[in-house]
């Protein structure tokens, strides 16, 4: 990702809270100049969008703390199935060793 897509985002982000706009993905799209669809489909990108919607919503509320354990929980299955994935490739590329050897 060229570095100057994170900084518009960052600078858009930044702009709409000083200001005391909600942080939304169609207002840092317009504010960066890139479209709606870039945000939502580059990580980098709505990683940063998603971080400053949660820094500006109050995380005390019942509602907060549900949509925090909601990104948690979805953050957490995909590190799990990450690992997963890494593992059975660790359990294949050990089955190839021993055959090797024995073979």
């Amino acid at each position: 990702m060229p570095r100057d897509h994170a900084l518009r985002v960052e600078e858009a982000c930044t702009q709409l809270v000083a200001e005391g706009r909600p942080v939304t993905f169609t207002g840092v799209a317009a504010r960066s100049g890139m479209s709606r669809t870039t945000l939502y489909r580059r990580p980098e990108l709505r990683a940063l969008v998603d971080e400053h919607r949660l820094r500006t919503r109050d995380a005390t509320t019942l509602s907060g703390l549900t949509v925090q354990i909601d990104q948690l929980r979805r953050s957490l299955e995909a590190v799990a199935a990450r690992v997963r994935h890494h593992e059975e490739i660790l359990r294949r590329l050990e089955r190839q060793r021993e055959s090797a050897r024995t073979g």
